[in-house]
């Protein structure tokens, strides 16, 4: 029993010595900020893309955001029908 105890306890130490950061490694790492920030050439290419940063940019409210899917995918059904194997309504 206890060379399981050791083994164990060796073992989560071993893991935590492997996690810890080594006081070099803070250098080498990206700021924050910097992560978190989309870059300035990456735009949306579609409409879903377009709403989403609107609404992560805080020029609409959720609400509307909801609204603008709502019809976008209203508009999409309307243009292109999904076709169910066995789904007779669209024969």
């Amino acid at each position: 029993m206890m060379i399981l105890l050791v083994a164990t306890l060796g073992l989560i130490a071993a893991a935590i010595l492997a996690l810890w950061p080594a006081p070099g490694d803070q250098a080498h790492r990206a700021p924050a900020a910097a992560i978190a920030e989309p870059a300035e050439t990456a735009r949306p290419t579609c409409l879903e893309g377009v709403l989403a940063a609107q609404l992560v940019g805080g020029d609409i409210t959720r609400p509307q955001y909801l609204r603008a899917i709502e019809r976008l995918a209203a508009r999409d059904e309307e243009r292109h029908p999904l076709a169910v194997p066995g789904d007779d309504r669209l024969a």
